[in-house]
C-alpha cells in the first residue's frame, strides 16, 4: 500500500497486490500480511507456500505465527528440504530421498527421522515434513515471482497502463453500471458479495476481484469515465488523461458482438436516433436499454420520426 501511496483502510487490505498474478487472491494476501516479505527470496517462499498442499495452512503459518522459526527456516518448496538437510550434515543421497518422500506426501520414516535428529534437525521441522502432501519446485516459484514482480513494477510506475491492460484482458465481469458510479457504490457491492460468503456465485466472485481493483484505482486518484457511444472501443479500456474510458462491452448486457457491430456502424457516420443505432448496428432492444440507462444515448431521440403536431 505504501508503494501505491494509499492507506490500508481505504482498500480493506494492508497489501496492494490486487491484480498481481500469484499474489492477488485473498489467501495469498493473508500470507503476505503474516510474513511481511521484504526480499525477493521471501516472495519466492510465498509462491511455494501458496502452491503446496498442507505446506502453509496448519503448518508453516503456525510455525511463523508462534515464532517457532523464521520464515527463512520453514519449508516452502521441495529444494528447501534437501538443501537444509545437507547443510545440517545429512548424507546427500539420504537428504534427496527424504525430499522426494516428503514432496510426494509420504512423510519421513522413523529411521529417517532418527538420522535427522542425529544431525540436530529440530522436531518441529520433522513434524512439518510429515504434514506436507505436495510441494512446488522452487524453479517454478522463481519463474512465477519474476513475472509477478515485473507486473507489480508496472502497477506502481505506470498505473493507468496497468489498469487498462488488466481490465481489457482479465475483467470479463466488469460492470460499468456499478463501477462508474464511484467508490461508495463499489464498496457497497463489495460488502454485499462478501456477506454471501460461499453462497456467492462464480460470477459474483469474479466481479468481487474486479471491484476490489477498481476501488484501488479510484483511491489512487484515477477515474473511470462513462461509456461513450463514439469514443469507447469495443473491448479495450482507453487511457484519457487521468482516467480510463471503458469499452462498450464493459456494460453488462452489451455483448462483445454487439459492441463490435456498434463500432463498425459508427464508422459510416453519426447515429440519428436510438432506433438508428439498433438498425445499423443490428443490436437488440436490451442493448439499447442498457446503453440508455448508462447515459450513452442521451443525445439521441428514440426514433427518426418527426413530430408534426404538438
Amino acid at each position: 500500500c505504501e508503494a501505491l501511496g494509499i492507506k490500508a483502510g481505504d482498500i480493506n487490505s494492508s497489501v496492494g497486490t490486487f491484480g498481481i498474478p500469484e499474489f492477488g487472491t485473498k489467501f495469498v494476501r493473508q500470507m503476505l500480511e503474516d510474513i511481511k516479505p521484504n526480499k525477493f527470496s521471501q516472495l519466492v517462499r510465498v509462491s511455494g507456500f501458496s502452491h503446496g498442499t498442507d505446506v502453509w495452512l496448519n503448518n508453516a503459518q503456525d510455525i511463523i505465527r508462534n515464532k517457532v522459526a523464521d520464515v527463512s527456516e520453514t519449508i516452502s518448496a521441495r529444494d528447501d528440504i534437501m538443501v537444509y538437510l545437507i547443510q545440517k550434515g545429512v548424507e546427500n543421497s539420504l537428504a534427496f530421498k527424504i525430499m522426494e518422500n516428503v514432496r510426494k506426501g509420504k512423510g519421513v520414516s522413523p529411521e529417517q527421522a532418527e538420522e535427522m535428529r542425529r544431525n540436530n534437525v529440530p522436531d518441529w521441522y520433522i513434524d512439518s515434513c510429515n504434514k506436507i502432501k505436495y510441494m512446488f519446485p522452487k524453479a517454478h516459484a522463481v519463474a512465477y515471482v519474476l513475472m509477478a514482480y515485473r507486473i507489480a513494477y508496472c502497477k506502481v510506475h505506470y498505473p493507468l497502463a496497468f489498469y487498462a491492460a488488466y481490465f481489457s484482458i482479465r475483467a470479463d465481469e466488469f460492470d460499468a453500471a456499478i463501477i462508474t458510479k464511484g467508490k461508495d457504490v463499489i464498496k457497497t457491492n463489495i460488502r454485499i458479495i462478501e456477506q454471501k460468503g460461499n453462497d456467492a456465485t462464480t460470477k459474483e466472485k469474479s466481479l468481487l476481484t474486479i471491484l476490489e481493483l477498481a476501488l484501488e484505482m479510484l483511491v489512487r486518484g484515477f477515474n473511470f469515465k462513462k461509456i461513450d457511444l463514439y469514443r469507447s472501443d469495443s473491448k479495450k479500456f482507453l487511457i484519457e488523461e487521468n482516467s480510463l474510458l471503458p469499452p462498450l462491452s464493459a456494460l453488462q448486457g452489451v455483448g462483445s458482438n454487439a459492441a463490435i457491430n456498434i463500432v463498425a456502424a459508427r464508422e459510416h457516420g453519426e447515429f440519428s436516433s436510438k432506433e438508428d443505432v439498433a438498425t445499423r448496428a443490428k443490436v437488440s432492444k436490451t442493448v439499447i436499454e442498457k446503453l440508455t440507462e448508462h447515459g450513452a444515448l442521451d443525445e439521441l431521440p428514440d426514433t427518426n420520426q418527426l413530430t408534426l403536431f404538438a
